[in-house]
C-alpha cells in the first residue's frame, strides 16, 4: 500500500489531501496487470488519480510481442502525464491521446488490428479548485463522496449487460469486444475514448473518492458484501488494503463452499482512496 499526503493553498485555505493505493495479484505465479496512480501536487489545490486493468489474453494468443503490464505501465503514464500538463484537454481527449501513444510504441512489432491485442479498463479523474472530472471506459468503477456522505457510482456497464452465456465464451466476447453493440476497452484506437462514461462535478459536491478494478469491486458486485456506501466506509476506516483483504477472505470461504460465486479464484485486485479536502 502507498499512501501520499500533501498540505495545498486553495481557495484561501490550506487543503490536506491525502491518497492511497493497493494491490494484489491474482496469483503468484502471473505479474499484476492492473496499474494505478495519484498525482497529488505539492502546490495548488489539484490532482488526477488513473486506474487501468489490463486485460487478459490467452497465452500466445494476442498478436502482439510484448506483455500486458507493459501496455498498461505505458497507458497508464501517458495518462498521468497528459492530465497534469494538458489542462486544457477534456479527459476524452487525453484518453485518445494516451491511447495513440502507447500504440505508436509497438505498431511496428505487432499487430494492433488484433482483437486481443493488449488493452485495458479505464479510470481516470482530474480535479481543481473548481470541479471533479471523471472518465470510466468498461467494467472498473468509480466512487464519489459528497460532503454528506452520499455516495455516487458512476459504472460503464456495458459488459455487464452481456448475457451470462456470453461472457463466458471467449469467442463471444471478442465479437463483442470494441464494437458497436457490444463494450470498449482502451486498445490501439484512439477513437475508443468518444464510447467512455464521462462528467464534471462541482468541486464542492466532491469530498473524496475511489476507484477500483473489477476485482477489488467485487466485495459489492460479486459477493453483495455492502452497497458501494458501504464499500466507501470500508476504504475510509480500513484503506484500500482493508478492502482487499475482505475480498480475499470472501473468495476463499466462497471456494471452500465450492465457488458458486466465481468463474476464478482470484482476480487482480486494486483500490485507490483519495481525499480531496478535510471537511
Amino acid at each position: 500500500m502507498k499512501e501520499f499526503t500533501a498540505e495545498c493553498a486553495g481557495a484561501g485555505r490550506l487543503e490536506a489531501m491525502r491518497s492511497e493505493v493497493a494491490s494484489l495479484p491474482g496469483s503468484p505465479e502471473r505479474p499484476n496487470e492492473d496499474w494505478a496512480a495519484a498525482a497529488l501536487p505539492a502546490s495548488g489545490s489539484g490532482g488526477t488519480v488513473v486506474l487501468l486493468d489490463g486485460v487478459t489474453p490467452p497465452a500466445g494468443d494476442d498478436g502482439c510481442v510484448h506483455t500486458v503490464p507493459w501496455f498498461t505501465a505505458r497507458l497508464g503514464g501517458a495518462l498521468t502525464e497528459l492530465s497534469g500538463s494538458r489542462r486544457d484537454m477534456p479527459l476524452s481527449e487525453i484518453l485518445s491521446l494516451a491511447i495513440r501513444r502507447a500504440a505508436d510504441a509497438h505498431r511496428d512489432t505487432c499487430d494492433l488490428s488484433h482483437v486481443r491485442t493488449p488493452q485495458a479498463t479505464v479510470v481516470l479523474v482530474r480535479w481543481d479548485e473548481a470541479s471533479v472530472e471523471h472518465l470510466v471506459l468498461s467494467d472498473s468503477a468509480l466512487l464519489l463522496e459528497a460532503p454528506d456522505g452520499t455516495v455516487r457510482a458512476v459504472l460503464d456497464d456495458r459488459l455487464d449487460r452481456m448475457p451470462d452465456e456470453v461472457r463466458r465464451s471467449l469467442e463471444a466476447t471478442d465479437r463483442l469486444r470494441n464494437r458497436e453493440g457490444g463494450f470498449f476497452t482502451a486498445a490501439a484506437d484512439p477513437a475508443v475514448a468518444d464510447r467512455a462514461v464521462t462528467g464534471t462535478t462541482p468541486r464542492a459536491e466532491v469530498r473524496a473518492l475511489a476507484a477500483l478494478t473489477d476485482g477489488a469491486s467485487r466485495w459489492v458486485e460479486l459477493f453483495g458484501a455492502g452497497d458501494w456506501a458501504d464499500c466507501f466506509g470500508v476504504l475510509r476506516e480500513e484503506g484500500p488494503a482493508g478492502l482487499l483483504r475482505r475480498v480475499r477472505a470472501l473468495e476463499s470461504a466462497d471456494a471452500r463452499a465450492g465457488g458458486a460465486h466465481r468463474w476464478k479464484l482470484h482476480d487482480d485486485a486494486t483500490a485507490v482512496y483519495a481525499e480531496l479536502s478535510d471537511h
